[in-house]
């Protein structure tokens, strides 16, 4: 081969193999870069698994429901000043003001022992508090997966008409769906006309 010729063949070579590798790179962004219905897809499906509506949770109680387990994870002075009925307290705060996540293992033990055969259901402060997320996220590095309460403490005790149905209003009462003091506490049914909720398993939960 002369030289001429080799030098030829040499840019060639290159040529062909940039281009070829520009061809891989593009097919391999293509595959990895979802559209914008597969994320909308996403989105939803991932919206739909981890949060819980607290209107469906409402049903359940009026019903006396058993198939889940709601967890309060604001600091144990504040649960036992008031909390959701029923609710347990696994504190990811050490007091009102200071958190306590850094206590992983303190946190993954007592979510490991609660049964495995219900919901478990996570709510903070308020809709917006990241203390559920970010405790659910420790839990799920650890195996243990919890859904996300679609409101916080906050919403439930002083906001209870912002999302409960309006024909609702007067015939609930959220001093009904309250407890004070150390313990849970059981929900005493006293609404009997709310016995159409829908299932918290339900695709469609309300």
């Amino acid at each position: 081969m002369t030289r001429p010729t080799f030098i030829k063949f040499f840019i060639i070579s290159i040529i062909l193999g940039i281009l070829s590798a520009s061809a891989t790179s593009l097919l391999i962004l293509n595959y990895q870069t979802p559209t914008e219905n597969e994320l909308i897809k996403d989105f939803y499906r991932i919206e739909t698994a981890v949060h819980v509506s607290p209107h469906t949770i409402r049903k359940e109680m009026s019903k006396g429901e058993q198939n889940f387990i709601l967890v309060d994870l604001r600091s144990r002075e504040e649960y036992e000043k008031e909390h959701i009925i029923g609710a347990i307290n696994i504190p990811a705060y050490k007091d009102p003001d200071t958190s306590a996540y850094g206590d992983k293992e303190r946190i993954v033990m007592a979510f490991s022992k609660l049964p495995k055969d219900k919901d478990i259901i996570v709510y903070c402060y308020s809709t917006a508090c990241m203390t559920g997320r970010k405790i659910g996220a420790m839990l799920a590095d650890n195996g243990i997966y919890v859904k996300h309460l679609g409101i916080g403490w906050n919403e439930w005790r002083y906001y209870w008409n912002s999302w409960n149905h309006e024909h609702e209003w007067e015939k609930t009462n959220v001093e009904n769906y309250i407890q004070s003091g150390k313990e849970a506490g059981e929900y005493n049914q006293v609404n009997s006309d709310f016995h159409e909720g829908c299932d918290i398993n339900n695709e469609f939960g309300c």
